[in-house]
């Protein structure tokens, strides 16, 4: 039976919209995505809709305050978890914000970095895939499913409306 965690995933764009805020997964020993660089985001509660939970996640892990959110996809990532858990998530792409990032989370170090370097940075694998997505300025969201196994994606489709 299909039971998915869900969960919200955010890039803050810089002022200039040159950079987005990442957090370089380096602060726990145990943690899955140790060593990568990530959005900033996390599992819905269920007393929220996934715009509180993502401003909620935001809030937390960065010490900023969402005021221009737009919704850039989803991606059904089954098999994806530490124990083969599917995860829905909803992609947002932040183009405002009030406060002062903080300079780390419990999670690792939060660091600006260029866009047009993503692809430079370690990161899962299936990201390099999406990310272009939700910077390419196209207005339309995506709709896409990315099976895992063994921590690598099986395959990725996509579809807009």
């Amino acid at each position: 039976m299909y039971k998915p965690i869900i969960g919200t995933l955010g890039y803050i764009l810089s002022s200039d919209g040159l950079q987005t805020l990442l957090v370089h997964r380096n602060a726990r020993a145990a943690d899955q995505h140790l060593g990568k660089y990530n959005g900033l985001g996390g599992k819905m509660k269920a007393n929220e809709d996934v715009l509180s939970c993502l401003r909620r996640e935001i809030r937390e892990e960065s010490g900023l305050e969402c005021t221009g959110i737009r919704l850039r996809g989803t991606i059904n990532w089954t098999g994806f978890g530490p124990e083969g858990e599917d995860w829905l998530g909803f992609i947002f792409l932040i183009t405002d914000y009030s406060g002062t990032a903080l300079q780390k989370n419990e999670e690792g170090d939060l660091i600006w970095h260029p866009v047009a370097a993503l692809d430079q940075l370690p990161m899962w694998e299936g990201d390099r895939f999406f990310l272009p997505l939700v910077f390419d300025g196209d207005p339309r969201p995506f709709h896409g499913v990315m099976p895992y196994k063994n921590n690598r994606p099986l395959s990725w489709e996509y579809f807009r409306c």
